[in-house]
């Protein structure tokens, strides 16, 4: 096997694993070839974790994923031709024997950018301080003794618009510091860890993890008293019913409940809490937000699907019944998912709640992902669907 693709799956499971750095199978991995002519990038829709020597990757030719960046005439292109003609000209790019459907990462010319192996993550502990409005000056302050200091890129509209801006950042960046980043924060989006080597990247990644956790508040370790189960039964019927009313769709219905979820559900301001999408992940694999019911009544629950596929948006697939738990709805591949999307945002806002308040995305920010043809085919993988 080649190196690169071996490094490529040590990185790729080594922090697939771990669900708190990674939220629906998300995240990204590449690696590139000594000789600086490939890379080795995890496929779109594939789970870190389940990345193995046939599956879950693709090797691109480095100076093709390149020139898709440097393109003139894609970054004249509106978004809804751009973003198919980006992903057209990365398969285009990919030189291996892969014979079934499998994209390469839609940011596989962003990690053409970046130093040899890269990790792209959406860890719980970065999600903290990348959806607080203070986020960045904590961040600065936390990492103020690195040689080289974390670089910040605003919030951009993931794909190719991304890519230019990192691209852009990163150049800047080597002509102040004479060399790359290491560490990348993503405003409302994640992380980025870019090393020589694939061990270094690891190590760097747990050191990053660990210092943004050192400063958070963490999720309650003891189990919470168990629910009465009458109550659960009630709440599961009543979502059930409330959702084939709003939205029309039959669907299996799910409760999950820790002390995470305990501890929010008894803030005083939960509800407020939940309002506004914090990452793209949020949005593609959870619908956003979990809706906040008070007092599970099916029919204004169904008034209320109604009312966000009325504005044009997703309808909830998670639901925070006060005093019952997490409801989710969604086949069984997708439950689980759900509930691990609703964990991360929890706690990423009641830890930005303490650095300033939350920072969410904005209704244009919001329509871009619901609208990205790669958004929906990740969805779909992740789902089961071929």
């Amino acid at each position: 096997m080649n190196q690169a693709l071996a490094d490529l799956i040590k990185i790729s499971r080594d922090t697939g694993a771990d669900p708190t750095l990674v939220q629906g199978g998300g995240g990204n991995t590449s690696v590139k070839t000594a000789d600086g002519r490939y890379m080795y990038i995890k496929a779109s829709g594939t789970a870190l974790k389940d990345m193995n020597a046939n599956v879950g990757w693709r090797r691109l030719r480095l100076e093709t994923a390149l020139s898709v960046v440097k393109d003139k005439e894609i970054a004249q292109m509106p978004p809804q031709r751009r973003e198919p003609k980006v992903v057209d000209r990365l398969l285009e790019a990919c030189d291996d024997n892969v014979k079934i459907e499998a994209r390469p990462s839609v940011e596989a010319h962003l990690h053409a950018c970046l130093e040899k192996c890269v990790i792209h993550l959406h860890p719980s502990a970065a999600g903290a301080f990348v959806n607080a409005k203070n986020g960045w000056a904590k961040l600065q302050e936390l990492f103020k003794a690195e040689k080289l200091p974390p670089l910040w890129v605003p919030y951009t509209d993931p794909g190719y618009m991304l890519a230019k801006r990192i691209a852009r950042l990163v150049d800047a960046y080597k002509e102040q510091s004479g060399e790359g980043p290491a560490i990348l924060f993503l405003e409302k989006h994640g992380l980025f860890i870019t090393a020589p080597a694939a061990d270094t990247a690891l190590q760097l990644v747990r050191r990053v993890i660990n210092q943004c956790n050192s400063r958070l508040k963490q999720p309650p370790k003891a189990k919470p008293k168990p629910v009465n189960p009458g109550k659960i039964d009630a709440a599961k019927d009543c979502i059930d019913k409330a959702y084939e009313l709003g939205t029309g769709q039959k669907t299996k219905i799910w409760h999950y409940y820790n002390g995470a979820i305990e501890e929010f559900m008894l803030l005083k301001d939960a509800g407020k809490m939940l309002a506004g999408c914090l990452t793209p992940d949020e949005l593609v694999y959870a619908s956003g937000p979990p809706m906040w019911v008070e007092k599970c009544d099916a029919r204004s629950i169904a008034a209320r699907l109604k009312k966000q596929i009325a504005a044009g948006k997703k309808h909830s697939a998670a639901f925070l019944v006060k005093g019952v738990g997490l409801i989710a709805a969604g086949t069984d591949k997708m439950a689980p998912t759900i509930r691990d999307i609703v964990l991360y945002s929890i706690f990423i806002r009641i830890n930005a709640a303490r650095m300033g308040g939350i920072l969410t995305l904005n209704k244009r920010q919001e329509d871009f992902i619901n609208n990205w043809e790669s958004e929906a085919f990740r969805k779909k993988l992740a789902d089961g669907k071929r």
